[in-house]
């Protein structure tokens, strides 16, 4: 089991962090750090040399005013991750005072190269200094974009925050995250060009929001930008709604929304995504979790967690797809299942012998016309603790509920994520709602992962809803079903115990 160095000298492996939280997902991206990981943006994706590379931002008390740095995990399976000494780190003879957001690419001489956004100074650039990426080189003449200052004529022509650098024709771009310059409102990014990396060139504005998809207070942070088949893909998140994604056509320097996704709902703790191309040209994604328990200091009580890796792709019909990545497979345990269950009369069916906080579930379901199908996990024996899934085809809806998750008060979904607006109270809001809808006489195929306070429903491959849950009661692992209006019949349902590589149990 790999393990970090903390601040304070001494090792915690993640091993040690499981068994000391109880909410502490098992098979999960977990955080070594512990509570320094907010924000747990992940960043520079990348695989190079068979390896899956992840560097994601925690926090070092060590460093008074300079503490936001890049953590660094390798895998060569995306399940058993070694970690890393720090990445990068704002030290005393740097312009930073913290490391923020960024991407990595190989640039035009073969070498990994990482773009990052230096806290209060504007985008800097590093290279590795090895093929294990564990050394790395800051430009010395960071930031190579800098932010505009006060007075500054281009204060109101761009901005300069979260950028995005890749190769292409020969030449390096970079996008660069925020909102529509000089009224600050809806969202955009900025376009820039280098021959060199060290002297930028700006273009324009790299996409219009359309006021049909996204709100006045939205913004542009975190941007990856990528080909897909044969369109592109901006995904990002806005701070106040979290994770989304554009899917449009890329000509000459400009992309052009033809769709806009989200990947979060108000409730919901999806956040700041990150993916990378692997050698089986597979668009793998990750995102961070946010942990809803609220304490004196979100600090002393964040739990860095990222969701799985996942796989966006386009169906035959250039629609898109979300999957979870089939090595997870590998952590199946002795699987339970049941065939050919009835469910009428709303009536909670609780399932005999099939349990756990710790497990994948497969279901596929025949949902009635005008019916509403019911998925019930982590349930108290007398059901005072629950969280409900719930597929209304009618209503074109999947939501989790989790107005009875628990039993403890010190939980806040809060939506927005984060208030751009003054006089914007956050709201704590318990049911995640998300489009989805199913064809008529369309089977419903559900993969759900539990992982303690980690839940993943994915459905149909077509939507995918992530929540955090955090029952009080040892007690709370029950699983029953459910169907209003009618008679669902449930085909198959198999559970799979989820075997943790952290503790190998």
């Amino acid at each position: 089991m790999a393990a970090t160095q903390s601040p304070d000298g001494t090792f915690r492996p993640v091993a040690e962090i499981i068994a000391n939280d109880p909410h502490a997902p098992h098979y999960h991206f977990l955080a070594p750090e512990g509570g320094l990981a907010r924000p747990f943006d992940p960043n520079g994706a990348l695989f190079w040399k068979g390896r899956y590379h992840l560097f994601y931002i925690f926090q070092d008390p060590a460093r008074p005013g300079r503490e936001h740095c890049w953590g660094h995990a390798s895998s060569a399976d995306l399940l058993h991750w070694t970690w890393h000494p720090t990445a990068l780190a704002a030290e005393t003879t740097d312009p930073e005072w913290g490391i923020f957001s960024g991407n990595a690419f190989v640039n035009l001489d073969g070498v990994p190269t990482i773009s990052y956004h230096g806290c209060g100074v504007g985008t800097c650039i590093a290279t590795a200094e090895d093929d294990e990426l564990l050394v790395w080189r800051k430009h010395p003449g960071n930031p190579v974009i800098p932010e505009p200052r006060e007075g500054e004529l281009t204060r109101k022509v761009y901005n300069v925050f979260d950028p995005h650098m890749w190769v292409e024709n020969g030449r390096y771009y970079v996008i660069l995250g925020g909102r529509v310059k000089p009224y600050d409102i809806r969202d955009t990014t900025y376009l820039f060009t280098s021959t060199d990396l060290a002297h930028w060139e700006y273009v324009r504005p790299f996409y219009n929001a359309n006021p049909h998809w996204t709100g006045e207070e939205e913004d542009c942070a975190c941007p990856d930008f990528f080909k897909l088949g044969n369109r592109h893909v901006l995904m990002c998140i806005s701070h106040p709604r979290g994770a989304r994604f554009y899917l449009g056509q890329y000509h000459n320097g400009t992309f052009i929304p033809e769709e806009h996704h989200r990947m979060n709902w108000p409730g919901g703790p999806c956040f700041a995504p990150e993916s990378l191309l692997d050698d089986r040209d597979r668009r793998i994604f990750w995102t961070w979790a946010l942990d809803h328990r609220r304490g004196d200091s979100w600090v002393t009580n964040e739990l860095g967690v990222m969701t799985l890796p996942r796989v966006l792709s386009l169906n035959p019909a250039g629609c898109p797809q979300i999957d979870p990545v089939e090595e997870l497979a590998r952590l199946r345990q002795s699987p339970q299942s049941c065939r050919e269950l009835a469910l009428e009369g709303g009536t909670e069916t609780p399932l005999e012998g099939i349990a756990g906080d710790v497990l994948e579930l497969e279901l596929d379901v025949r949902v009635p016309a005008g019916g509403v199908f019911g998925l019930v996990v982590r349930r108290s024996p007398d059901g005072a603790e629950q969280t409900v899934i719930t597929v209304d085809p009618a209503a074109k809806c999947l939501a989790i509920d989790t107005t009875r998750s628990t039993l403890a008060d010190n939980i806040c979904q809060g939506y927005p994520i984060i208030c751009w607006q003054s006089g914007i109270t956050q709201q704590d809001v318990r049911v995640q709602q998300a489009p989805f809808e199913l064809a008529p006489d369309e089977p419903l195929r559900l993969r759900v992962f539990l992982d303690k306070s980690m839940l993943e429903v994915f459905a149909n491959r077509r939507q995918c809803v992530t929540q955090r849950v955090y029952p009080s009661r040892p007690d709370s692992t029950g699983i029953a079903l459910f169907c209003r209006g009618g008679t669902a019949r449930v085909v198959s349902l198999t559970a799979w115990p989820m075997r943790s590589p952290y503790t190998g149990a």
